[in-house]
């Protein structure tokens, strides 16, 4: 999706959310390196001070990250994502402790308030990820893992919580991947009985469940720590 050129009337404003939407939007997903500077300047028909301006306010936003000499590269599609990364790094207790904290009360909620269609979609992520795990395609288990848990979430219909873990994908996908253990499919949690629960509107069950494998993948990273 090429950018639009901008208008006269706050350019440093429209350049950044322009370069917001190609992130949010995936248009420059999350590690790739975003266009140099004068292809930047053409496209958006401003001057390099005003793309200037926009990179370092989104960077500042936790959106982006500058490496000198290696160009400018997206770290994060949104301004909480970014800030969990900063807070987090690369630490997984803190990620997984912070997951356990949104979805066991997210898969709570998702079993007092899911509808069918909430249902049908759940029952298919989970069915593409049991999938990927018994074919041993790691990408794909990790990207449909972390689908799971996002609609899990989504499927509490409370729009703040779903929001605030909407912006800790980027940093979910990395615990999962993280996690994910390779050398033995038979080692992965199943979350069929978490789904079950859902299903059946058992709301402290549903809890159980996620904090179950949760507190799993907690343990597992102390024995290794």
């Amino acid at each position: 999706m090429p950018l639009a050129t901008t208008r006269r009337a706050g350019l440093v404003d429209q350049v950044i959310e322009q370069m917001r939407a190609a992130i949010t939007g995936g248009e420059w997903p999350v590690g790739q390196r975003i266009p140099p500077e004068p292809e930047l300047v053409t496209a958006l028909g401003v001057g390099r001070n005003t793309v200037r301006e926009a990179v370092r306010a989104l960077s500042h936003a936790g959106l982006l990250e500058v490496r000198q000499g290696d160009g400018t590269f997206v770290r994060a599609t949104s301004e909480i994502s970014g800030a969990v990364r900063r807070m987090c790094g690369t630490e997984l207790r803190d990620v997984l402790q912070v997951r356990r904290t949104l979805e066991v009360e997210g898969a709570r909620l998702a079993a007092q308030h899911r509808t069918d269609d909430d249902l049908a979609r759940l029952g298919a992520l989970l069915t593409a990820r049991d999938s990927a795990l018994d074919d041993e395609r790691w990408d794909d288990l990790v990207e449909h893992d972390t689908a799971f848990h996002v609609l899990l979430v989504q499927c509490s219909h409370n729009a703040l919580l779903a929001e605030l873990y909407q912006g800790l994908t980027e940093a979910v996908r990395a615990s999962i991947t993280a996690t994910v253990e390779t050398t033995n499919a038979a080692h992965h949690v199943s979350h069929t009985p978490l789904l079950d629960a859902v299903r059946d509107r058992d709301a402290e069950r549903a809890a159980v469940e996620a904090g179950g494998f949760l507190e799993e993948l907690l343990e597992r990273h102390s024995e290794r720590g």
